[in-house]
C-alpha cells in the first residue's frame, strides 16, 4: 500500500507544468474549466491514469458535454523523450456543475520494456456543448476528431 501511495504521489509531483488559463470561454453562460491540475496516477512501468476535475459553472440546468485537449511529455528511463497529443471525453449531469474524467494511457517505445515518467501534463482547450447527454463531443473524442 505504502509503495502504491509513493508511485502516486511521485507521479502527481512530477507534473511540473499546468496552464492556469486552460479553460473553454464563457458560451451562453457556461465556464468550464479544470478544478485543479490533472492528476497522474502510475499503475505500472508504463501504465497511467490521469483524472481531470471538471468545474462548470452555469450548466445546472441542461447539464453540459465536452472534450479536454492535451498534451503529454514523458520519457523512458534510457533518457528518450515523447509527447503524445490526447483528448478525453466528459459529461456534467443537469444540476451538477463538477464532475470527473479519467483518462487510461501507456506510455513506452517498446511495450513494457522501460519504465517511463510523466513529465508534464498540459491542457490545450476544453470544449463545451448544451446537454450531458449530447454524443457529438464523445464521438468526435472516440473518432479522433478534434
Amino acid at each position: 500500500m505504502t509503495k502504491s501511495l509513493t508511485a502516486v504521489l511521485i507521479a502527481a509531483a512530477s507534473v511540473v507544468a499546468w496552464p492556469a488559463a486552460a479553460s473553454a470561454g464563457s458560451t451562453g453562460g457556461r465556464a468550464v474549466s479544470l478544478t485543479q491540475q490533472p492528476l497522474v496516477m502510475r499503475l505500472s512501468k508504463d501504465e497511467f491514469r490521469i483524472a481531470f476535475g471538471v468545474n462548470a459553472q452555469g450548466c445546472e440546468s441542461n447539464g453540459c458535454s465536452g472534450v479536454i485537449h492535451y498534451k503529454v511529455t514523458w520519457k523512458t528511463e534510457d533518457g528518450t523523450v515523447a509527447f503524445e497529443s490526447r483528448r478525453v471525453a466528459y459529461s456534467v449531469l443537469p444540476h451538477y456543475t463538477r464532475t470527473i474524467t479519467v483518462d487510461r494511457q501507456y506510455f513506452d517505445t517498446a511495450e513494457g520494456a522501460h519504465t517511463t515518467e510523466v513529465v508534464k501534463v498540459a491542457v490545450d482547450r476544453i470544449t463545451c456543448s448544451d446537454g450531458a447527454h449530447s454524443k457529438s463531443a464523445q464521438m468526435a473524442s472516440i473518432a479522433g476528431r478534434p
